[in-house]
This record gives C-alpha cells, sequence and structure tokens, in this order.
C-alpha cells in the first residue's frame, strides 16, 4: 500500500505528547531534509506518552534516498543510549515524506515495531520564495498483528508543560 492511497485518521489509543522543543527539532530537521527523507529517534517518558526529544540521524539511502532511508545501526545505538544516559526512554521513530502525505507505507508497516510510535511528517517543496515546510504531522501505532498501522491522537505542548498523568 502506497502512503497516497488514503488512510483512516481516526484516533485510536492512547495520545501522544510532543514538546514544542522536540517538535521544533523534528519539523526543522524535515523540512532541511528536502528532497530527501529525514529520519531519527523519539525520546521520553514511556508512562506518559511524552516525547522530550527528537534525535536526527543521518539518511544514508543510496538507493532513492527520496522515498527511502537507511540508518547506521551503530549511530543509531549511540543515540539510543544517548537517550538512555539523558533519563529519556525510546517512544518511536520519525521520517519525513517529501512531497507525499503523512501517511504510512507498506515499506513504513514492514519496518515498524509494535508499542513503538512513528510520527511521519509530510513535507511540501520550496514555492514562491518559501524553503521546503512540513505541512502535515501524523502519529501511527503499529497493530500487533502487523496488518496495518493506526492513527494515534497527537498534541503538542510546550516544552517543560505538565502533562495530565505525569509524576
Amino acid at each position: 500500500m502506497s502512503s497516497l492511497e488514503p488512510k483512516d485518521r481516526r484516533p485510536v489509543g492512547a495520545s501522544i505528547t510532543l514538546d514544542d522543543a522536540a517538535s521544533h527539532a523534528l519539523l526543522g530537521h524535515a523540512a532541511a531534509g528536502f528532497p530527501y527523507e529525514a529520519v531519527g529517534l523519539l525520546g521520553g517518558d514511556a508512562a506518559t506518552g511524552h516525547i522530550r526529544r527528537a534525535v536526527p540521524l543521518v539518511n544514508e539511502a543510496t538507493d532513492d534516498p527520496a522515498r527511502r532511508f537507511a540508518v547506521d545501526g551503530r549511530a543509531a545505538l549511540r543515540a539510543e543510549r544517548a537517550l538512555n544516559d539523558a533519563g529519556l526512554d525510546l517512544l518511536g521513530y520519525y521520517h519525513s515524506h517529501p512531497d507525499h502525505p503523512a501517511d504510512w507505507s507498506d515499506t513504513d508497516r514492514d519496518s515498524a515495531l509494535p508499542g513503538l510510535v512513528y510520527l511521519i511528517a509530510a513535507v511540501a517543496p520550496p514555492a514562491d520564495d518559501r524553503p521546503a515546510r512540513v505541512v502535515d504531522l501524523q502519529a501511527w501505532r503499529l497493530r500487533e498483528d502487523r496488518s496495518r498501522m493506526d492513527a494515534a491522537p497527537l498534541r503538542i505542548s510546550p516544552a517543560g508543560a505538565p502533562v495530565a498523568g505525569a509524576r
């Protein structure tokens, strides 16, 4: 299934909260990466689903980096350890879809893991003297049976703001 085929975006399950600062880092990385896919890790509090950090990684895809990403496993492991050292849990991953909707594709589903969140940013190309920019951000979770991804409720909060249910 292509990311161009419409997906059901009715939110299912627990909400995800994205800190304003993590949102800016993610959106900036996605826009700056255009026309290629940008990719990174999401760190935060697993108990509350609050994403506090977006960690950019380098897209090392050599085959069609505008539609695919590849990450050096050692770089991903170093980034995950840095999250752990900062007291953050790995909550999931993000990537961009240059000039495509923020909907999952079969490739996205096939590489996803249950229990994690996947943020996909739709990036519009530069136009009318404006740089490339993120025009949509969608959260997805893989079903346990791996058949599809469900939209997750996503909200953005000011950095450091208390979140309902947070300790």
